[in-house]
């Protein structure tokens, strides 16, 4: 199999053109010092993302999508927040339309949206799409839960996680199409900062993840997969993150190598600001003006499964008997009863129910 083409320069031509269009139409004041783009115009696809969706509830889930026609150089938006309409539907020709409304994608959080929808019948699929500017996304998929206390009878799951980039293709997703699951559950390393190994296809830059554009463009990159796109479109997902959605090894604010800490604080601040800019997530999961994020959440899928998704990153211990990021046999710290990887994060939330402490 071939791989994707990645652009090696940012195309002025199309920016030049967008932001044009942005200074064409009506611009109306949404408040003090925001804009809206009040007519969007877009000369490419804005939505080469793709869709997704995730964290369903028995009457709703969180949609997502990013404007971003220029998605490996910043997503190539004009820095106005524009409006996208969104609509779900029971049938995939949205003839039975049962939720609709308009959102604004914010130059703030890269263009990205997470719609929250609420109001819907248990345990059923919906199909939903956004439309900006004309412009159509493509067509999603996704469920809400079985009511509280139902006995129900299935339920399929496909777990992922560590999906390397440069170092293979993610034909798994192209499987999991066929399997007619309920969810996908990734558990963490949805992207990887740097790079080694197997170079099969190269990331959109050869440079390691530091900076907030960094990450935003490393999530493109990913999302540019038409794999992981279409599996994303075809299913809720749930999720927690590890690692190398931030860096190799860090615990908590410690970086895994010889990083400043403050330095890696800031680091780390993007890169959750990055991760949730880039997935299904509710609100109660944004970003903190500290950097910190809430991840830790619980599903009931009736009475059938409970399914708990932990943060074992943000709140763990230092590596044990770790000097200079190199790994000794065995320590004293490695038994230590205040060693830990999620306690403090149950500690700081109260509880773990399902995103919304």
């Amino acid at each position: 199999m071939r791989g994707l083409p990645i652009e090696t320069a940012p195309n002025h031509a199309r920016r030049r053109l967008l932001r044009a269009a942005a200074g064409a139409v009506g611009l109306a004041a949404t408040g003090i010092g925001a804009r809206l783009l009040a007519r969007p115009h877009f000369s490419d696809d804005p939505f080469t993302l793709g869709v997704a969706s995730g964290d369903p509830s028995v009457d709703g889930f969180v949609l997502w999508t990013r404007l971003a026609p220029e998605p490996l150089h910043g997503g190539g938006m004009p820095s106005v927040d524009v409006p996208v309409q969104w609509v779900v539907a029971e049938d995939e020709a949205f003839g039975r339309v049962v939720r609709s409304g308009v959102a604004i994608a914010s130059p703030e959080w890269a263009h990205c949206l997470h719609v929250e929808v609420e109001g819907l019948a248990p345990d059923r699929w919906y199909f939903y799409r956004f439309i900006s500017g004309g412009a159509p996304s493509p067509v999603g998929r996704t469920r809400t839960l079985p009511a509280a206390g139902a006995d129900a009878s299935r339920l399929r799951v496909a777990v992922a996680s560590c999906q390397h980039f440069e170092q293979g293709y993610f034909c798994a997703y192209r499987h999991m199409l066929d399997d007619d699951l309920d969810f996908v559950m990734h558990v963490g390393d949805y992207i990887y900062e740097g790079a080694w190994g197997a170079q099969i296809r190269r990331h959109e830059s050869a440079h390691a993840a530091l900076t907030l554009d960094d990450y935003r463009n490393r999530h493109a990159c990913y999302k540019r997969d038409p794999d992981l796109r279409n599996a994303h479109a075809a299913y809720p997902w749930l999720l927690t993150w590890d690692d190398h959605d931030v860096a190799n090894d860090y615990a908590g604010l410690t970086p895994g190598d010889d990083q400043a800490p403050a330095e890696f604080a800031r680091r780390r601040a993007a890169a959750y600001r990055a991760y949730y800019e880039h997935m299904p997530l509710r609100g109660v999961h944004r970003p903190r003006a500290d950097g910190g994020m809430i991840m830790q959440s619980r599903l009931d899928f009736g009475v059938l499964a409970r399914i708990n998704l932990v943060d074992d990153r943000q709140y763990r211990s230092p590596h044990p008997c770790a000097e200079r990021g190199v790994m000794i046999r065995d320590c004293a710290q490695r038994v230590a009863p205040a060693q830990t990887m999620v306690w403090r994060a149950v500690r700081r939330s109260g509880t773990c129910s399902r995103s919304r402490p």
